[in-house]
């Protein structure tokens, strides 16, 4: 068919005097289609009135289209029994028709202004660390106006590493914008979605800090946060296609790098360098405050009996005189710090992955043979020894031949020391000790028995 632009120059060198087969070969066409156009006397194409093959059955495919829910092929499938029609055909029928299609919106543009908003989100990955293949969070967080990226990794992505990446990047960028657009994380937010997002408090207080405030995005609206959207597939096919990494360190350290190296470079769809736009926009951005503080995470916790704090599944020493003692556990993103009391503290390294690994300073554990004394007497056989010295060796044999826990043991006869009188105690003691007695329940026995005698009067029965 001849294209309306053809047909126009048809009629206009016809109407000045050039013969057919001039004009057929001029414009490469048929002198039967030049002859067509010329005595139709109309530049407009000519509607095809060509029916379609699917047109008498349109009823019928809109209700298989609902009942099969949407899937053409089962359409196709269901339709096969009643009409010949192939599965392109009815493909095309539907598109023509609109039936199961939705319209294409125009896509839109977002313009910002220097310091005005930058974006935040997270995307998983998996990364070759150590040897293996790991899965990682990847927070991102992008300038809108001059379009700065800086990304970091982490095996979780928690409020607590919120709050580290974001002060990161505040460091990175010294500054920050005056939104922040997110999406709807529960790590944010508190309630809400989109425009009625309200913040945690906790994160509110620390956009305050910084001098922004979060923004989320409407639900399904991805294309509002399309500026951080886009640089995680160039992340993963560029920054971790064919690297490995030691450890955290060495990924998040070889990922600063890289950021530097990328918004140096030279961007075709902004027709400009980021690290050029930026010298613009960082004098618009909110300035740091004059202290940065550290961000972190406090725990409450008791330390063990073998001298060591557990965090994570991690276990982290403290001194061994700790053991038994209440302490604070305060996490960096670099560092444990234990503290118990005012004055006293350590320090350890942190380890990120849950190992369940085992951290000992060597200082934490007692020189050979300035540990506790085995030797040393219990603080209950200290006291019984003061209150009844004439037990003492009893209290020997006990130790040796009780069937109890020294201690559970020790801690009975202490208690009947107390409770009872003395001489009907010490009276059973001895008898006890004759006979090499060392079941304590059997003891009391005793005890009470010769109570009942010796101070109460006991009523008999007449005979």
């Amino acid at each position: 068919m001849l294209s309306q632009s053809q047909r126009t120059a048809i009629l206009e060198l016809h109407l000045k005097g050039v013969g057919t087969r001039q004009i057929a070969r001029a414009l490469k066409v048929s002198r039967a289609a030049v002859k067509k156009v010329i005595r139709s006397q109309s530049s407009i194409p000519p509607p095809i009135a060509r029916p379609e093959k699917a047109e008498p059955y349109r009823q019928e495919i809109l209700e298989l289209y609902a009942s099969c829910k949407g899937n053409l092929v089962r359409v196709h499938e269901e339709l096969a029994a009643s009409a010949d029609i192939s599965y392109p055909a009815l493909t095309a029928f539907c598109r023509r028709h609109g039936i199961g299609q939705k319209p294409t919106l125009p896509a839109g543009q977002y313009y910002f202004e220097p310091g005005e908003e930058s974006q935040t989100d997270t995307s998983p990955h998996k990364v070759k660390m150590a040897g293996r293949l790991r899965p990682v969070q990847t927070a991102s967080e992008v300038l809108c106006y001059s379009h700065m990226l800086f990304f970091q990794f982490y095996p979780t992505f928690q409020r607590f590493d919120c709050k580290v990446f974001l002060t990161e990047s505040a460091k990175y960028f010294k500054g920050s914008c005056k939104r922040k657009m997110i999406d709807n994380t529960h790590v944010v937010v508190l309630r809400g979605t989109g425009a009625d997002m309200v913040p945690v408090p906790e994160m509110a207080a620390f956009a305050e800090r910084y001098g922004f405030e979060f923004q989320a995005h409407k639900v399904g609206d991805a294309n509002r946060s399309g500026r951080v959207e886009r640089p995680f597939n160039f992340i993963e096919r560029n920054f971790l296609a064919g690297r490995e990494f030691a450890d955290w360190n060495d990924l998040n350290q070889q990922a600063r790098e890289w950021c530097d190296k990328v918004n140096s470079t030279y961007k075709k769809h902004l027709r400009a360098i980021p690290r050029e736009l930026f010298a613009v926009e960082r004098t618009y951005l909110k300035p740091l405050p004059i202290w940065v503080p550290e961000v972190y995470r406090l725990h409450h916790r008791i330390v063990d009996v073998e001298g060591y704090v557990s965090l994570q599944t991690n276990r982290y020493s403290v001194p061994w005189t700790w053991i038994g003692r209440q302490v604070e556990v305060r996490e960096t993103k670099d560092r444990i710090e234990i503290q118990c009391g005012i004055r006293q503290s350590v320090c350890h390294e942190r380890v990120i992955d849950t190992l369940g690994k085992r951290i000992t300073l060597s200082e934490h554990r007692p020189a050979r043979g300035q540990g506790v004394k085995r030797s040393e007497p219990r603080p209950e056989e200290k006291t019984l020894g003061e209150m009844v010295p004439e037990i003492a060796g009893y209290v020997s044999a006990l130790k040796k031949h009780g069937r109890k826990y020294i201690t559970v043991a020790l801690r009975q006869l202490l208690r009947m020391a107390r409770e009872y009188p003395r001489d009907a105690f010490r009276s059973a003691v001895a008898e006890a000790a004759h006979y090499g007695l060392y079941d304590l329940d059997r003891l009391e026995r005793m005890v009470l028995r010769r109570i009942a005698s010796e101070y109460f009067e006991l009523e008999t029965k007449d005979k």
